[in-house]
């Protein structure tokens, strides 16, 4: 049942607001293990199809200066590695997708669930509480899958530019050998370098994006109309748009905290990381206020692409995953 739906039934007002939106799958209505299952399958796909953006993204923010155009980047990555290496860590990446992105899901729809009846139950509005509901989903899944994803990111982040001028002069054999040694020479906390500022990133990042893929498609389905809820076309063009356009916001906003983090996460085995502060402040110093949106192209376009390919695979995973006679 949709928020809407929701509100309509006990308070029997806004019915306007419930009719400008389709209803929504939310968490009791999925069958549980069928939404991890083809949610693990269709993810996978999505991120193989973009990684070669977040490898590009990747060698811009760690390169030293002068700094080359991505064009320039992906030419120089193509012809020292070929094709392969656009993929490079991509199996380590792909084998912490699974569980960050089932952690990821679990969080989001729970929260969203619970803070969206609470907030109906208050007296909210229903925009508003879902909204907030959005929001607070964002936030808790961005943290529960950085649990999983910070080591991966460090792992596959280290494999992709091992062969690049960069900072991590380890060789490593692949995903396993790079867990290993960053294992023995730093520890646990080696693993997580990057853990507080991936959370700094990505949790009012999440949250924000949520919010606005909530508001943008109450717009933008209040301008189509109640005639069209039912056609296919007109439910992935208004979650298309609403996720590219948070997704290219989110992007924007976040790109200096993330090359930050990419340039912590790549330093080599037993380096002793600096502060936050200290990363910041050095980043400035060599390329100026600049080089804190290094890789903004390639990252800007991934999210728009990764975030409409993702919400339109994911909404259409949830109603595959809703349970019998819930819709």
């Amino acid at each position: 049942m949709s928020f809407g739906s929701a509100r309509v039934d006990e308070h029997g007002g806004d019915v306007e607001e419930a009719r400008c939106m389709p209803a929504e799958v939310s968490w009791e209505m999925l069958d549980k293990s069928r939404f991890f299952v083809l949610g693990a399958a269709l993810f996978s796909g999505v991120s193989a199809a973009l990684y070669p953006a977040v490898v590009l993204k990747t060698h811009l923010q760690v390169a030293p200066p002068p700094q080359a155009a991505a064009s320039a980047a992906a030419a120089a990555i193509l012809r020292r590695d070929g094709p392969r290496g656009f993929y490079r860590g991509f199996g380590a990446s792909l084998a912490g997708t699974v569980p960050a992105r089932a952690l990821y899901m679990a969080a989001l729809e729970a929260t969203k669930s619970a803070v969206g009846s609470a907030a109906l139950r208050l007296g909210f509005a229903e925009p508003a509480a879902s909204a907030a509901a959005s929001a607070a989903g964002g936030v808790s899944a961005a943290v529960a899958a950085q649990v999983v994803w910070t080591p991966v990111d460090v792992v596959s982040q280290r494999l992709m530019v091992q062969t690049a001028p960069a900072p991590a002069a380890a060789h490593y054999r692949g995903g396993a050998d790079a867990f290993r040694k960053i294992l023995v020479a730093d520890g646990v906390r080696g693993l997580y370098r990057g853990f507080g500022v991936s959370v700094l990133t990505y949790a009012p990042s999440s949250a924000a994006w949520w919010a606005s893929y909530a508001t943008a498609q109450r717009l933008l389905w209040r301008a189509v109309g109640p005639a069209h809820h039912d056609s296919r076309g007109a439910t992935v063009a208004v979650q298309g748009a609403s996720a590219a356009a948070a997704g290219g916001a989110a992007a924007l906003v976040t790109m200096p905290l993330d090359t930050v983090k990419t340039r912590l996460q790549v330093m080599g085995a037993g380096s002793r990381a600096p502060t936050l502060a200290a990363a910041a402040r050095d980043l400035v110093r060599e390329g100026g206020w600049a080089a804190c949106y290094r890789g903004l192209g390639p990252r800007w376009a991934s999210m728009s692409l990764s975030a409409a390919t993702m919400v339109t695979a994911y909404e259409f995973l949830k109603r595959l995953s809703a349970k019998e006679g819930s819709l």
